[in-house]
């Protein structure tokens, strides 16, 4: 590196109030200036008129005008400065090229809810247009480089991880504390307390402490609620406590102050990019209870309590088995100043450095820690009826294939003799029951092992790809809000007369990994590969008078699901072949009916619209009536067709019964 001025830095951060993204940006450049000093080096800080110096050794500043705030970086620091710039802060000039920015996570697309309109809405059109356009993207964590990913159309193996550090924590003093002390008794039988530091936006999910305030009153142990809300955020209104202090927005030394005194910091959020605090509290011996969401356990590894946001007895019960164990606490503060060694502003400022010499420059990434809470309990259901050789073949191909390995298999179906030779296969069970695919999947979730935590359902000929159930089970764990998911079929043998299993394992085996999209939300899990969260399951169930036509009693499921709360989404990353096998398939009668039936049942429940209905029903009989002349040797157009009108029939009579189609009695010869 040279000594002349070689990169521009976005310096809006100094103008804004100190979050946890501009604590990042003002750690990394104070570093990248001891960096660029030692290599007598040196760089360019761009700020708006009027912005104090913060004077660095080989960081010059430079005053562009005119104009402040979102107008000066998009237009004034875009047309003044020509060479390569570095934004830190997640947003950048969209009109510049030349330029690495970091965008620390995807929050305002997973949780929206915790945003201000104003700022989502400009943040959703800003950044995607950032992050075709910048020479390179970074970020904090794994966790947040595949869910920036899956919103912003790029591949999460381009983004450089550059990490928050922990070394500014340790230069706070505590002595130095203003209103900490008189927020804690000081005196020399203090209560012990929880401290949380996190604004009172949704995803934070401070409520959870106020919930369970009373159960820790009862073990003597105060909550302490540090944090401010910056106006980005739309804010929780929390309930109160008598044991329950929240104290806003406080200074590094009174952070410092009730670290080094505080049972423990808990940190509930259901989604974040990093989790700064995490380490500020490891770093000054603090213990941690954490989350077990997004990039939580990857920052955390071994070295805290981990526990769901979604389960406050679970936090309960990790604060009580951490206030009844000293030995524990001594264990988790000697775990976590061991584990913030991994996190330091000089590697990340060199990361930083390195990319603007050469913004295509390969980055290391560190190995996310293994850890119990990183393998969810998955249970993966077959329904089956009368194909023991094709359901024996693809569960046969499931269990010796995926790379992340169920924790149980469920074989549904009629009769044992169903399930082919699967009964003595381990790892297998096979239950029998009632017929219909709604039912047999039911009797499947009513079996389901108390402690599943994701349940997946193949068609009994469809062929996954090795990380079907690992591409599952890093969405439910990094996005915390989504409750139903599918992936992508690249072939589908029941638009044809089928394929064989040999060629959809083929397929599998040898298609292109890398696909022309990554993320489709909202989408309709498709039934012959879908997952669900177990836990936002609950009593729900598929819809039993739904007796036929495979892919609309997922559609309801799902809609209902949705609508406890939650979302729905598609990804390319979970792959697979549907073989469509015709052998025991449904004659064209039953299937008509059920085209038409079905929908307009489903109107009525509510989980189609109206727009959803039609053009469902018209594209079917459409099809239906064109190709009726002259049938796929595959398909019974004519007997569809003959269902469709008897349908009609029925719904303009007011006849609304789906599971009258399992009773009609196919003709022949036609």
């Amino acid at each position: 590196m040279n000594a002349g001025a070689n990169f521009g830095i976005n310096g809006r951060f100094l103008t804004q109030p100190v979050t946890g993204v501009q604590r990042y940006a003002r750690n990394v450049v104070e570093a990248m200036d001891r960096s660029l000093a030692t290599a007598r080096a040196s760089a360019e800080l761009l700020v708006p008129a009027g912005t104090a110096d913060p004077h660095y050794a080989a960081i010059s500043r430079r005053e562009l005008g005119p104009l402040n705030g979102h107008a000066w970086e998009q237009l004034t620091l875009a047309m003044r400065w020509p060479d390569r710039l570095l934004s830190l802060c997640n947003t950048g000039p969209v009109a510049k090229a030349d330029q690495i920015v970091c965008i620390h996570d995807a929050n305002v697309f997973t949780a929206p809810e915790s945003y201000g309109r104003a700022f989502r809405t400009f943040y959703g059109l800003l950044q995607p247009q950032l992050a075709r356009r910048a020479a390179r993207v970074a970020t904090v964590s794994n966790a947040s480089a595949r869910q920036i990913a899956r919103y912003l159309s790029l591949d999460s193996a381009d983004i450089a991880v550059l990490p928050n550090g922990h070394e500014h924590a340790l230069a706070w003093d505590p002595s130095l504390a203003e209103l900490a002390p008189s927020v804690i008794e000081d005196g020399s039988h203090p209560r012990r307390f929880v401290l949380a530091i996190g604004s009172r936006a949704r995803h934070k999910n401070m409520q959870l402490l106020v919930d369970i305030a009373p159960d820790l009153a009862a073990m003597g142990i105060d909550v302490v609620i540090a944090g401010g809300d910056a106006g980005i955020f739309a804010p929780e209104t929390l309930k109160s406590a008598p044991n329950v202090t929240v104290i806003g927005r406080i200074s590094d030394h009174d952070l410092a102050y009730l670290m080094d005194r505080a049972l423990c910091l808990a940190f509930p959020s259901w989604t974040e990019g990093f989790g700064l605090p995490i380490v500020e509290a490891m770093a000054r011996g603090c213990a941690v209870i954490s989350s077990d969401r997004a990039s939580m356990p990857e920052i955390c590894g071994d070295a805290a309590l981990m526990a769901s946001p979604a389960e406050p007895a679970a936090w309960i019960r990790q604060v009580r088995t951490l206030a009844e164990s000293a030995q524990l606490r001594d264990d988790m503060v000697g775990r976590g100043r061991e584990r913030v060694r991994l996190f330091s502003w000089d590697t990340t400022a060199n990361g930083y450095i390195s990319l603007m010499q050469d913004p295509r420059r390969s980055m290391a990434r560190r190995a996310e820690p293994a850890s119990p809470l990183a393998e969810p309990r998955i249970a993966a259901v077959v329904a089956t009826l009368g194909r023991p050789e094709v359901v024996s073949r693809t569960v046969r191909h499931l269990l010796a294939t995926q790379a992340l390995k169920p924790s149980t298999v469920i074989v549904s179906c009629a009769d044992v003799s169903d399930a082919g030779d699967l009964a003595d296969l381990a790892g297998v069970t096979i239950l029998t029951g009632p017929t219909g695919l709604p039912r047999q999947r039911n009797t499947a979730l009513d079996a389901l092992p108390a402690d599943t935590d994701i349940v997946a359902f193949f068609d009994d000929d469809f062929v996954a790809d090795a990380d079907w159930l690992a591409a599952a089970a890093r969405t439910f764990h990094d996005e915390p809000t989504v409750v139903g998911f599918t992936g992508h079929v690249l072939a589908d043998g029941i638009k044809g007369p089928g394929i064989a299993f040999d060629e959809a394992a083929r397929i599998v085996a040898t298609a292109d990994p890398k696909s022309d999209w990554t993320w489709i939300e909202p989408y309709s899990p498709y039934g012959c590969n879908m997952a669900f969260r177990a836990s936002s399951i609950g009593d729900l169930r598929f819809d039993g008078r739904l007796v036929l036509y495979g892919w609309l009693e997922d559609r309801d499921f799902a809609a209902a699901l949705a609508r406890k709360g939650g979302r729905l989404v598609k990804c390319a990353d979970a792959r697979g072949v549907h073989m469509g096998v015709k052998g025991g398939r449904v004659r064209g009668e039953r299937l008509g009916y059920s085209q038409v039936a079905n929908p307009v049942y489903m109107l009525r429940k509510g989980t189609m619209s109206i727009p959803q209905v039609a053009d469902h029903i018209f594209r079917n009989l459409a099809s239906n009536v064109a190709k009726a002349p002259w049938p796929e040797p595959f398909i019974d157009r004519r007997g569809r067709l003959r269902g469709n009108v008897l349908a009609l029939a029925d719904v303009l009579r007011g006849r609304i019964e789906p599971e009258r189609a399992a009773r009609l009695q196919p003709k022949t010869g036609t």
